[in-house]
């Protein structure tokens, strides 16, 4: 195996430069709706050459850089997600007065650092790729000015993810420590080997624990999370929600799963607690909320540590497999339905600010009975209620729990879902049985995203083999 080995990162490579060509090409595009255009077309682009990648595998750079069936799904993945981003932003940038062409621009930078994420089989990869796809998040949250609102959102996560990010280096630099390397597969060495300082690398891991946790907002790493997304432009939040998780979990998934077995019997028990209490914490806080944009930031810590249930049995060997693909299934899951109810939330959000309170909703079942009836899909799919992909996916995750003996977590999960009907089944009742005339934006792009997502969320949840088996083949590999 060669050294270097460019064509395992070709769509990262192509995003990339695309990306650099956007902004130059902005300069001279007087119309901003072109600049998005040419952005999914270059998301399109790298999303073909990702699934023609699709059975390849092998490691580049030094066996820094891999490419396996989990990159490949997890890429996929994420530029499904960005495609959906672009669709969101189009129509609401230019009816909120913020359309600017380094959205774009800013937006491909980002996923360009995801992707790098889930191919990372180095810790100092993990780093830079986290890095690559946070600071354009800082920017975008504050995308939104002279909002005081959204110069907030930005300057809270920019100091909290630099403070979390100042854990994941700390970490990394014990793990060093430990072992001699930041290679994934020298750390498996050093420790089957014996030859490691197993305190030094426990710690390490730990840290590198608290960092990926702040990016997917697991309790108590959460608290910038309500603020961000209450704060941020709705278009970036709803990628933020989606993107970063599904990068986070990628490289939680990777690292810890291939890198850190030895160690489980010391971290299983702390991350089954974090789960546990993300669970708990997000769905009870949920209850409380009457703003739309910060239900669903507490819905998405919730969802987090739903996630986190197929990530506890990752030192069992037997089941290990089992348990990442049900944690892929429900990224799918939760990627089409977050971006569903956030579509749903654009429509009504008016350029004021206003039409954010779940208060607005009232009769938007009778008034646009379409768009209730996608919202309905939405928050039945996030409760774990049949016949949505929600339900399916939370059979895998708490299925994953039980096959690896935590049966308590498996029923702090059960549980919590049915608390979290309480505050979802809220937002159907308002557009249903309460008096109202709410008025929507409809865009064309915003209304294929709802309308196509709340069809994929229903009909994939039928015949849910297809998408279990792809995530089942999605293996990690360690070079």
């Amino acid at each position: 195996m060669p050294p270097l080995n460019f064509s395992l990162i070709l769509p990262l490579l192509t995003l990339t430069v695309w990306a650099c060509l956007l902004l130059l090409v902005d300069l001279f595009v007087k119309r901003k709706g072109i600049t998005a255009l040419l952005a999914a077309v270059g998301l399109a682009g790298s999303l073909g050459l990702t699934i023609s990648q699709v059975g390849s595998s092998g490691a580049g750079f030094n066996n820094m850089v891999v490419l396996d069936g989990f990159s490949i799904f997890v890429d996929a993945l994420l530029l499904v997600a960005g495609l959906l981003g672009v669709a969101l932003a189009y129509g609401y940038l230019k009816r909120m007065d913020l359309e600017r062409g380094e959205y774009y621009a800013l937006l491909l930078f980002s996923i360009t650092g995801m992707l790098l994420m889930a191919q990372a089989a180095d810790l100092i990869i993990v780093f830079l790729a986290l890095e690559m796809l946070s600071i354009p998040l800082y920017v975008l949250s504050a995308f939104a000015r002279p909002r005081l609102e959204s110069e907030e959102a930005g300057l809270k996560y920019f100091l909290l993810g630099a403070f979390s990010t100042g854990f994941v280096v700390y970490g990394i630099a014990l793990v060093f420590g430990a072992v001699g390397s930041t290679s994934l597969s020298a750390i498996v060495s050093a420790a089957s080997s014996g030859t490691a300082d197993v305190l030094l690398l426990t710690i390490g891991s730990g840290l590198i624990l608290v960092g990926l946790a702040f990016k997917v907002a697991v309790v108590p790493f959460h608290m910038w999370t309500p603020d961000v997304y209450q704060g941020a432009p709705s278009a970036v939040t709803a990628f933020m929600a989606a993107g970063a998780k599904i990068a986070g979990f990628a490289a939680l998934f990777r690292v810890f799963a291939l890198a850190f077995p030895s160690l489980a019997s010391s971290l299983t028990p702390v991350i089954a607690v974090l789960s546990a209490l993300t669970m708990i914490v997000g769905n009870l806080v949920a209850i409380a909320q009457t703003n739309i944009k910060r239900l669903l930031a507490y819905s998405s810590i919730a969802h987090a540590g739903y996630i986190l249930m197929a990530f506890v049995p990752y030192g069992q060997p037997n089941i290990v497999a089992t348990s990442v693909a049900a944690g892929l299934f429900y990224l799918v899951s939760y990627v089409l339905t977050n971006f569903g109810a956030w579509a749903v939330v654009i429509a009504l959000e008016k350029s004021e600010g206003k039409g954010l309170e779940i208060s607005d909703y009232a009769g938007l079942g009778r008034k646009y009975p379409a768009l209730a009836a996608a919202m309905t899909v939405f928050m039945l799919s996030l409760t774990g209620i049949p016949p949505t992909l929600g339900f399916v996916g939370k059979f895998y995750l708490f299925r994953a729990a039980i096959a690896g003996q935590f049966y308590w977590l498996a029923v702090i999960g059960v549980l919590t879902s049915l608390i979290s009907a309480y505050y979802y089944l809220r937002v159907v009742v308002t557009m249903y049985m309460r008096e109202g005339e709410p008025e929507i934006a409809s865009e064309p792009w915003l209304n294929l995203t709802w309308g196509l997502s709340a069809l994929l969320t229903v009909i994939i949840s039928l015949v849910p083999q297809v998408l279990f088996a792809w995530a089942s083949a999605a293996v990690l590999k360690l070079f």
